[in-house]
């Protein structure tokens, strides 16, 4: 009797012991599969191929990205000192934007040209780290290749700028970058643009820019819960976590009374329709905007002419509180 109830114990402390070491087993595994399946993809030289820098071209990259409108020193005039420092305010944290001057310590003057594109395309840092998408790559990544290096050929050209911005202030778990790998499976294709053959060159040149270099669905779009646009309502409209002003609902439901000229012409000098100014963070676009050349507002305005309605803005856009 007392050999046989002595037994049971055991028998069930090994039962709980093998039950531990399975799932232990079964979680390493899960680890391992997260582990690779979330691993930074990079670029190489090798993959890039020789390519003659256009200056002129990475010029028109760089202000329709309007790179200074985020990465410019603040409350400074000189929107080529590229220092970084800007806060950017949103409901996962503080991000500061980084300074991407010419420095080679402080800035990006010390990256290779895989290392930048690596970064537009895949937002990997050249440690090897994923980066936060609130650097839109999920735009950028439309970009072609030769664009990517043309406009790191242009940021070469800038004066160099020391300091580093501070780092990013996350809560758990949005501080774990790991973490960002599974975002990227989620929202991240790595295609870049197709043009339409059905559409004009016009059109596709508008296309090309507003969601590639020019990122225009980042802020004009409403956002799910883990911080990607919501597909269904891209270009609707979005409140804006950096300031009082939102970001209005550009398809035809919100500019159903502009022209395609009208909207080029707001591109060039600010004004709208109506002789009012565009305000908030447009006024640093349209600094940007205003440097491109006529044909390439002209394409803008083509294709935000032609974004089909979406009736229901997002919540907290300037349309809603309308």
């Amino acid at each position: 009797m007392t050999s046989s109830t002595t037994a049971h114990p055991i028998r069930r402390r090994r039962r709980r012991l093998q039950a531990l070491l399975a799932f232990a087993a079964i979680a390493a595994a899960g680890l391992a599969v997260f582990w690779i399946v979330t691993s930074p993809r990079t670029i190489s030289a090798a993959d890039l191929g020789p390519h003659t820098p256009n200056l002129d071209n990475g010029r028109t990259m760089f202000f329709a990205g309007d790179c200074a409108g985020c990465h410019a020193v603040p409350r400074q005039s000189d929107s080529n000192r590229l220092g970084g420092g800007l806060a950017l305010v949103s409901k996962f944290g503080t991000f500061y934007a980084p300074n991407i001057s010419s420095d080679a310590h402080d800035g990006i003057g010390g990256w290779t040209e895989a290392q930048f594109v690596t970064a537009m395309k895949y937002g990997v840092a050249p440690g090897g780290e994923h980066l936060y998408p609130i650097f839109p790559y999920a735009s950028f990544q439309r970009m072609s290749t030769g664009d990517m290096r043309d406009l790191f050929a242009y940021l070469k050209t800038l004066p160099a700028v020391s300091g580093r911005a501070p780092d990013a202030k996350l809560a758990f778990p949005y501080n774990i970058r790991r973490l960002m790998g599974g975002w990227k499976l989620l929202y991240l294709d790595g295609k870049t643009f197709t043009p339409d053959p059905t559409k004009s060159a016009a059109w596709n040149r508008g296309a090309y820019l507003v969601n590639g270099p020019a990122h225009c669905a980042e802020c004009h779009s409403p956002r799910n819960v883990f911080g990607a646009i919501e597909a269904n309502k891209r270009f609707a409209g979005n409140h804006n976590d950096f300031g009082v002003l939102g970001f209005p609902n550009i398809t035809q439901a919100g500019l159903d009374a502009w022209t395609d000229d009208a909207i080029a012409e707001m591109l060039r000098s600010g004004f709208t329709p109506d002789s009012d100014r565009v305000g908030g963070p447009m006024t640093e676009v349209v600094r940007s905007t205003s440097q491109l050349s006529d044909d390439d507002r002209a394409a803008i305005g083509v294709y935000i002419k032609s974004l089909p309605p979406i009736a229901q803005p997002a919540a907290g856009s300037p349309a809603a509180r309308e």
